[in-house]
């Protein structure tokens, strides 16, 4: 398949408007760092243009080196103890009902950046009391100590990204591991969490090994999963192996709901926190109205 032009259903909307600006601003004011562009999200315009953006704490430098993702890699140099109060300000200014934060791996510290992460949770929480908090976390190494130290924060949303299927995770993800992964999905339902998960398509899965994936997801009782499409970062990344056409992703998704999972945002440009509050609001009890700032996830 020729992949080197995209398909017509992967358009995304270029950055502009009165929201776009707000939201750039809000990151910059407050020394944020953000998902959306250390990972060159394809969303960035439409979701900062209506007042989102999805918060990267612990940093914008990653001490894994996946082959997928635009994140830059190498030995962090920062551990920002301000970090928490800052994005609980963020949250407050923007009068969100749903936020959304993640981080780089920190492999390098000893707990592996739980304790920041335990420090966001309880900061936003204390200034925002109203509103729903989603975690995009790393895999702690598999460590269930650690994410214990995030689970008793209480995060409204648990979410671990698997990526992509069994076979393709050591070269795709390279120090990850599908099972590790799973376990830590497991522990966090096993202790009445709601979790979330996601993968990629379009890095040379077949399709036995897409529906084995989402039926492990069913099995581990995951409440929500993302499926979206695999775009290149840049020419030394993992090379795309094809353009998955609207009509598979809706596919998945209703194979996904009929195995028993709650809820399943599938298409090409769906990403883990894209219209994350929508995703949510079954599981988090919160209205969300399609007016500014109220569905806006940080």
């Amino acid at each position: 398949m020729d992949t080197s032009r995209k398909p017509a259903w992967l358009r995304a909307k270029l950055p502009s408007g009165p929201g776009y600006n707000a939201v750039r601003k809000l990151v910059d004011d407050n020394k944020l760092h953000t998902v959306c562009q250390s990972a060159q999200c394809p969303n960035l315009g439409e979701c900062w243009s209506r007042g989102t953006a999805t918060v990267m704490i612990l940093g914008n430098i990653c001490t894994r080196s996946c082959n997928f993702c635009a994140i830059q890699t190498g030995r962090p140099t920062e551990l920002d103890f301000g970090e928490p109060a800052r994005v609980a300000d963020a949250v407050a200014k923007m009068g969100l009902r749903h936020c959304v934060i993640t981080s780089v791996s920190r492999d390098e510290l000893t707990d592996g950046g739980a304790g920041i992460w335990a420090a966001t949770i309880r900061a936003v929480r204390h200034r925002n009391p109203q509103t729903a908090i989603e975690v995009l976390v790393p895999d702690f190494k598999g460590r269930l100590e650690l994410v214990d130290i995030v689970l008793e924060a209480r995060p409204d949303i648990y979410n671990h990204n698997l990526e992509t299927v069994e076979r393709l995770q050591k070269p795709v993800r390279v120090q990850a591991r599908y099972d590790r992964s799973r376990s830590v999905l497991r522990h966090a339902k096993s202790k009445g969490f709601t979790t979330k998960t996601g993968i990629m398509l379009g890095l040379g899965e077949t399709l036995e090994e897409i529906e084995r994936t989402i039926r492990d997801v069913a099995s581990d009782r995951t409440d929500i999963l993302t499926i979206g499409q695999y775009l290149q970062p840049t020419p030394q990344h993992w090379k795309i192996d094809r353009w998955v056409h609207p009509d598979e992703f809706l596919r998945w998704k209703e194979f996904g709901l009929s195995i028993g999972i709650g809820v399943v945002e599938s298409g090409a440009m769906v990403r883990s926190s894209y219209h994350a509050d929508e995703q949510s609001q079954k599981y988090t009890g919160i209205e969300h109205l399609n007016t500014g700032n109220s569905l806006a996830e940080v």
